[in-house]
């Protein structure tokens, strides 16, 4: 896969690579190959992709929670996590760090994605909220607007009421540097989320900022959000 010309990005700050619209399974391939051919110097970069439908499952994903795939393909991929999915009007970022490099470990690179992604939010009038042991970033249904905190005594028996998922997350660590990412749900043809159980959970409900309301145009958001990330990896 051919990359283009990177944004100019101050020093020891990722390079962003917007790459438009690219095909899943060859853009695995060649954050595969660069995370094995890079070095020690190589500097880290940040890529801004969208994808044509597609399902992916998980080093953990379970065959049950693809409940009706139809004509939309399954890849097998080598992420964490579960079943999700991608497909036009989402922002999907892949950031390509080096987390010794950094001087951070994994869990405090999710904390970072997630992040970007709540700062993104943020910056169209939204609020995200974290959901203690379900990565991805989450808005309420009721006030998506609204700056209340969740509270911290959700129901064990259903964490996500009242929840809507607008941004997932799957990652991938080979010698200490980074692959795969966090997509962010943009304005979305969001039916095909019912052919699956969400990362796992079976009805819970996925939402994109047209569904919430806000007009936000798909190219700037994939800047925000790749700006947004750029500052959290930034050395």
């Amino acid at each position: 896969m051919t990359t283009s010309p990177a944004l100019d990005a101050p020093t020891h700050s990722p390079l962003l690579r917007p790459l438009g619209r690219v095909p899943y399974e060859p853009t695995v391939d060649a954050m595969k190959a660069f995370t094995a051919a890079r070095g020690p110097d190589t500097p880290d970069e940040i890529w801004i992709v969208e994808h044509d439908p597609v399902f992916t499952q998980g080093l953990a994903g379970k065959a049950e929670h693809v409940l009706d795939a139809g004509d939309i393909p399954i890849v097998q991929t080598n992420r964490g996590g579960q079943v999700t999915f991608h497909g036009p009007g989402q922002v999907v970022a892949y950031p390509l760090v080096d987390l010794r490099r950094l001087g951070i470990y994994v869990k405090e690179y999710v904390f970072r994605l997630e992040e970007a992604v709540l700062r993104t939010l943020a910056d169209v009038g939204v609020t995200g909220h974290r959901v203690p042991g379900a990565p991805g970033i989450y808005v309420r249904l009721d006030d998506p607007f609204g700056h209340a905190a969740l509270a911290h005594d959700r129901p064990v028996s259903d964490p996500f009421r009242g929840l809507g998922k607008v941004a997932a997350l799957g990652v991938k660590v080979s010698n200490h540097c980074t692959y795969h990412g966090v997509a962010l749900n943009v304005s979305m043809d969001l039916q095909s989320f019912g052919r699956i159980n969400p990362c796992g959970y079976a009805g819970l409900k996925t939402v994109d900022l047209a569904t919430l309301g806000v007009a936000a145009d798909q190219a700037t958001v994939a800047d925000v959000l790749g700006r947004r990330l750029r500052a959290q990896f930034t050395r």
